[in-house]
Formats: structure tokens, C-alpha cells, sequence
């Protein structure tokens, strides 16, 4: 059969597109390596549980203080107010979405892709070589969604400018948590670190899962050892001698691509058209908007037959989110090259305007407009310290 849609990729943002067109009526093939987990800290706001309807069973802890550490390890205990920030297990996660969607009523194949080619009609045909036979087989559609990740087979053969998007490789360990509450883990508390010795840059990351807990680091540098940095994390964080679960790393993209589609019949969502915020590298939350504007996108093309509301994907997705993006950007170009400026943005950190407003934002997925004087305020702070007038330690 011809599908309407073959969604390529199983992650939040396709199994979202295959949901979503699935409950439209859509025939939608989704193919995902089933067995893969993304190294991820696992951090979703109150927004996408409440815009995706996220089960309380998958939130495996709840947490209501992040920590940001320097350099120096000064740190400031910034707490979460009117709410919480839920922690999801992708392994878990994952799989709980990949059900939705057929349960929605997508037909699951797992598999690796392989490729794409046109048949006689013109049409997409996705080629992929079944996990179980491991014999190669298609699926036909009239569309094709993207979803294969930041270094997307899709977006690569696909959409001009796929094979250039920016990354930086993320690598994490699942442990089992220690019992009990201490200074150096909290499993109430997500821990942020901003240390060359661990990323020169971006940063390290102590997350809990409730019985489990992730800890990892990123970053775009050759040659930066991955493992030992996050073995300093676990020595530091007292984890050294809790069990290890499982190892991953992935790369994860820096920057939304320029173009989403082919203008014919493929668009491109989630890490495969590189959104994931700057900054702070949160991936899940956009990844899931990224699908649902890209089934958006393929629901009007297939009623239109006009290529060109593929489109409708990044434009609407930008709409919303490129001024978070813009301003996430220029945060990381501005603290995050070398430890003065790391220490600083922790020092910046202990703001209480910076606090409150970088939490609602975070929360609500917005930036937040109804305090000039906070926007003021912060942005003389800012000034201060980017041009040295602040000490580096101040508070």
C-alpha cells in the first residue's frame, strides 16, 4: 500500500507527527530503531505535559531546585516556584510515545533506513532493512517526515543544507541513585556545571530519575574525553560506586537549519532540522513541537496537493520560538568560552530578577515581557560583567 505519511524516526518528534496525523485519519508508517536510547538529561517543563499529555506514570521524579556550579565550585541554588520540572527515563519515554502513536492508529516497522527513491508516480519510497530479518524492504507514501535525528539520513539526501547543521556530541551515564539526601546529590535537584575542565563548551549535568540518576556532558571539541569528564562528575557528585546502567552518547544539534523541506515531498522535524535550544541543549520539549508543526505542515500539503505548505513547519515553529532561540544563542556565545565568563554567568545567576524570569520562561516556553525594569536591571548586569566592570565573583 502507499501510505500518506512514513514518518522516518521513532524519538518524541516523530512518534508525535505519527500520532498526531494518525488521529487525523492519515495512514502513517513509522519506522524507528527500536532498541535505541538518546543520551538525554531528561528535563520537560510543565508545558509539554500539559500541550502533549504526559501521563503522571512518566514522570519519574519531580524536581524543584537546579544548581549551578562555577569553575571554583561556587554555586547558587536557584528555586523552582509555581511548579516543578519533571524528569522522564528516554528508554521509557520513548517507547511509552511510540505506543501512543499506534494506538492512535500508525503501523510500526523497525528497521534502519537506508534510503529514498521515487517510483514510477514519482512518489517516496523509503528504503530500510527490517531489525528482525534484516532483509531490506520499502514502504511507499505520498510524504515523507524526517525524524532520524541530528545527523539526519533524510535531512542529508534530502533538503539542501542537511548535511551541515552544527553539533556537539553528548554523552551520559545511567546509575543507580544513592539513597537518601546529601550536598552533593539531591534527588530533588538537577545540578548544572559550568566548568572548562569538564566542557570547555558547554556544560556537565547531574540529573536525577528517581531510582536512577543520568550524569554527562557536552561539547563540540575534538579530542575532549567524554568518559573522564563524566567520571569527575561522578567523583565529585559521590557516584562513583553506584552501578552502572547503561552508557550513551549521541551528537545533538546547535542550530535550526535554514530549510525544513525539499519543497516536493519531505519534511524534516526535530533534531533532524536542529531544534534544540542553544544554551541550554533542552531537545525534548521542541522535538515534540517540531512534530506536530511538521504533521501540520504534511496534513495541509496532502489536502492541498501544493509542496509548498511543507513550508508551514518552520514557519510556524519559528514563530514562536525564534526569538527564545536568538536570545538562548547569545547567552551561550557570551559566557560559555571560557571560565572568567563561566564564573561570571553563575555569579549572574544568583540574580533574583534572573531567576524568576529564567524559570517562567522555561516553564511557559516564552519569554517573559511584563517586567521592564527586571529586563533592565539584568541587562546592566550583563553589561557588567561582559565588559569586566563587575568582579567575576560577585553576587
Amino acid at each position: 500500500m502507499r501510505y500518506d505519511v512514513v514518518v522516518v524516526g521513532g524519538g518524541p518528534s516523530g512518534a508525535t507527527a505519527a500520532m498526531d496525523l494518525a488521529r487525523e485519519g492519515k495512514s502513517v508508517a513509522m519506522l524507528d530503531r527500536d532498541g535505541r536510547i538518546k543520551p538525554c538529561g531528561g528535563a520537560i517543563p510543565p508545558r509539554l505535559i500539559a500541550d502533549f499529555d504526559i501521563p503522571e506514570a512518566q514522570i519519574v521524579a519531580k524536581i524543584s531546585t537546579a544548581r549551578m556550579i562555577s569553575p571554583t565550585a561556587r554555586h547558587v541554588d536557584i528555586p523552582i516556584e509555581n511548579g516543578f520540572v519533571g524528569m522522564v527515563d528516554r528508554e521509557h519515554f520513548d517507547e511509552f510515545l511510540r505506543k501512543r502513536a499506534v494506538v492512535a492508529g500508525a503501523e510500526r516497522f523497525s528497521g534502519t533506513f537506508m534510503g529514498l527513491h521515487r517510483d514510477e508516480d514519482g512518489k517516496p519510497v523509503i528504503v530500510y532493512k527490517d531489525k528482525q530479518t534484516q532483509e531490506r524492504r520499502t514502504l511507499s507514501a505520498r510524504l515523507v517526515i524526517g525524524a532520524d535525528g541530528a545527523r539526519s539520513n533524510v535531512a542529508r539526501a534530502e533538503v539542501p543544507g542537511g548535511d551541515t547543521i552544527p553539533y556537539v556530541i553528548a554523552y551520559h551515564e545511567i546509575v543507580e541513585a544513592p539513597d537518601g539526601i546529601g550536598d552533593a546529590y539531591d534527588p530533588n535537584r538537577c545540578d548544572v556545571i559550568y566548568d572548562g575542565t569538564i566542557s570547555p563548551d558547554f556544560y556537565g549535568w547531574i540529573f536525577p530519575h528517581g531510582k536512577q540518576a543520568s550524569i554527562g556532558m557536552g561539547t563540540g571539541i575534538n579530542g575532549v574525553d567524554l568518559k573522564d569528564a563524566t567520571k569527575s562528575l561522578r567523583d565529585a557528585a559521590g557516584l562513583s560506586d553506584c552501578k552502572t546502567v547503561r552508557r550513551e552518547g549521541a551528537p545533538i544539534p546547535l542550530e535550526p537549519l535554514k530549510r525544513w523541506d525539499n519543497g516536493r515531498d519531505v519534511v524534516l522535524a526535530g533534531d533532524a532540522a536542529g531544534v534544540v535550544a542553544p544554551s541550554s541543549g533542552e531537545g525534548i520539549y521542541y522535538a515534540m513541537v517540531g512534530g506536530r508543526v511538521a504533521a501540520e505542515a504534511a496534513s495541509a500539503c496532502l489536502a492541498s496537493g501544493n509542496a509548498s505548505d511543507l513550508k508551514l513547519a518552520r514557519k510556524r515553529f519559528m514563530k514562536e520560538h525564534k526569538t527564545v532561540f536568538k536570545v538562548l544563542r547569545m547567552m551561550q556565545d557570551a559566557y560559555y568560552k571560557s571560565d572568567d565568563r563561566r564564573e561570571r554567568f553563575v555569579s549572574l545567576c544568583h540574580d533574583v530578577d534572573v531567576q524568576r524570569l529564567t524559570f517562567e520562561a522555561y516553564m511557559n516556553k516564552k519569554l517573559v515581557k511584563a517586567r521592564p525594569m527586571a529586563h533592565l536591571r539584568i541587562m546592566a548586569k550583563n553589561i557588567g560583567h561582559l565588559t569586566r566592570l563587575i568582579p567575576a565573583s560577585s553576587t
